[in-house]
């Protein structure tokens, strides 16, 4: 769905102003370079808080913290 809105307003772009549609038809693999490393160091950093929540609960999960007494 968000592709197809996105398909629409690019058409809407290229009929209302052509040149920067196409711009930004050149432009958006270049940006999307661009931002790949940014969104790759996302995606470690937020592995590693996992990882650091994981290790830092583990005594209280093996103690059996958060269970209900049945």
């Amino acid at each position: 769905m968000k592709l197809f809105l996105c398909l629409i307003a690019w058409c809407l772009l290229l009929v209302v102003c052509w040149p920067l549609a196409l711009l930004a038809l050149v432009l958006f693999p270049l940006v999307w370079l661009i931002a790949l490393p940014f969104r790759l160091a996302g995606l470690v950093v937020g592995a590693a808080f996992a990882l650091l929540k994981a290790v830092l609960y583990l005594p209280a999960r093996l103690l059996g913290h958060g269970r209900s007494p049945a």
